[in-house]
């Protein structure tokens, strides 16, 4: 009877463990999910299709914010981590680059996010993010070869574009033509998905 019970009080401890991890995902109103409900974002729908293929320790922590630019990402970080989550998908920089923003601040301020994360032991993945060809083809290439950079620099796992089949596609926005509808966010939770299915 002893040597059943430790074994059942091993199975259980490991499922308490396995419990506890977290994924923070730090974005802003495209990760938040404006204008849809919150269980329609993008981060509860990836959480959903974790736990379908047999991830079900996972939580997917949605710590989207409005107008959030990547001068925030250190500090809503540190805020975060007070909750030891296990790995932060960083998804920012879509309103710098909307604003125009100055890209060598934007790399410095995502450069110090990855480097606080990696010294707490966090594991960093990096959500990459184009910008319309409207704001030229100099500024769009920077942009891109930003999220590029850092990844390689890092040596982060990298979903190379989140809105991959979804940005500039009215069927998947909302009539601003910049926010997801509910069928974008599925698709980008699946872009998502594919990479981290063997990542986590």
């Amino acid at each position: 009877m002893r040597p059943f019970l430790f074994s059942l009080l091993i199975v259980f401890s490991c499922s308490f463990s396995f419990a506890q991890k977290k994924l923070i995902v730090l974005g802003d109103s495209l990760t938040e999910g404006f204008g849809v409900a919150k269980e329609a974002a993008y981060p509860a729908v990836l959480e959903k299709k974790l736990h379908e293929a047999g991830k079900k320790e996972w939580t997917v922590i949605n710590s989207g914010v409005s107008g959030s630019t990547t001068a925030s990402a250190v500090t809503r970080m540190k805020w975060l981590y007070k909750s030891k989550p296990d790995a932060v998908l960083l998804v920012l920089g879509a309103n710098d680059g909307l604003r125009g923003l100055k890209i060598e601040d934007s790399e410095k301020h995502l450069a110090e996010a990855i480097e606080y994360s990696q010294k707490q032991n966090v594991r960093v993945i990096l959500g990459g993010l184009y910008m319309p060809p409207n704001y030229g083809a100099a500024y769009t290439g920077k942009f891109k070869k930003m999220y590029e950079s850092l990844a390689k620099k890092y040596k982060l796992t990298f979903i190379p574009f989140v809105l991959d089949k979804v940005g500039g596609n009215p069927k998947y926005n909302l009539a601003d033509g910049i926010h997801p509808n509910e069928e974008g966010h599925k698709i980008i939770a699946d872009n998502i998905f594919q990479v981290l299915k063997g990542e986590l």
